[in-house]
């Protein structure tokens, strides 16, 4: 090993070679990013100045906005930059960086959707008792707790991932540095890496899946006690947006690091992060403002105020 010269720059071979496919490739994820901010912005700008959001439900969701657009941000720019310049190098500081603030956002994230879960159960299950158990102390530190739990967690994979040695290849079969990709270029052995990534992957999958599912259950069975069908729908209504965001970012994940990858299926896999990465959180902030009532009604209040010019 200390015969080898160690690499500092690595290539990422992207999604494709063909040029109109790149060209096409390019204004999708741009309109794409363009669209995650914009709707985000939106999410976190309502929920800041509109007095009638100011809940711990749109708190999380203003906090949620804040981490898709800053996980988007940390995968999509990158790969605009090299699609428009064709340099497809980038640093191994450069890369570590990146695969960091991809995992540690990602796994924050599953936390997060965790303790909105909670929220949800607590406004259906517990109405009477919601302002008590969630009180303004309780949701902050629930918080901080989401994005302390998301950092330790990625830690020791991580300061394992960082001894890894690169002396061979310097191809990154992706459009961005990813763990695995790296993982399979290595010159180290990487036995003990590859079961530290999968064994804390696979406990923060199972515990927030576990704790999201528990808090459904809850919440299904006292909707489904409700004397009306009003009471149902509406019971329904208030978590139906939160249960499609969990469904797809939980199903995509799984998808990709729980089913085995062969040749085709690591191609399907490329498709499907690009997927999670730019339309995921395009698609996340406008299903909570399509199904939400009042955030419309605020969106369209708030228009109307920017809009408004007094007459002179």
């Amino acid at each position: 090993m200390q015969n080898h010269t160690r690499i500092t720059i690595f290539v990422l071979r992207g999604l494709t070679d063909n040029p109109q496919l790149q060209e096409f490739l390019f204004v999708f994820l741009f309109l794409t990013y363009i669209l995650c901010v914009t709707g985000n912005l939106i999410i976190i700008v309502l929920t800041l100045v509109d007095p009638h959001l100011k809940t711990p439900m749109y708190f999380f969701l203003r906090n949620f906005s804040f981490l898709e657009l800053l996980f988007t941000t940390a995968c999509i720019p990158r790969y605009l930059y090299s699609l428009s310049s064709g340099d497809n190098s980038v640093t191994y500081n450069a890369c570590v960086t990146q695969i960091f603030f991809i995992t540690f956002l990602a796994s924050t994230e599953f936390f997060l959707l965790t303790i909105m879960s909670y929220d949800c159960y607590v406004a259906i299950c517990k109405p009477l008792h919601y302002t008590t158990i969630m009180n303004n102390k309780v949701y902050n530190h629930l918080l901080l707790s989401s994005w302390v739990i998301g950092l330790l967690i990625i830690l020791p994979p991580l300061s394992v991932f960082l001894k890894l040695e690169f002396c061979d290849s310097n191809v990154i079969d992706n459009f961005g540095c990813d763990a695995f990709s790296l993982l399979k270029i290595s010159c180290s052995d990487t036995m003990f890496t590859e079961k530290m990534v999968i064994t804390c992957a696979m406990l923060l999958l199972i515990i927030t899946l576990v704790l999201v599912a528990l808090s459904y259950i809850y919440i299904i069975r006292t909707i489904l006690r409700f004397p009306s069908a009003h009471q149902r729908k509406k019971a329904f209504s208030t978590c139906s947006s939160h249960m499609i965001v969990v469904s797809m970012t939980y199903g995509t994940c799984i998808f990709i690091y729980v089913k085995p990858p062969g040749k085709e299926q690591l191609a399907l896999n490329k498709v499907v992060s690009v997927l999670v990465t730019s339309v995921a959180p395009v698609m996340n902030p406008f299903i909570y403002i399509l199904r939400n009532k009042q955030v419309i009604q605020d969106f369209q209040d708030l228009i109307k105020r920017i809009t408004y010019l007094p007459k002179v």
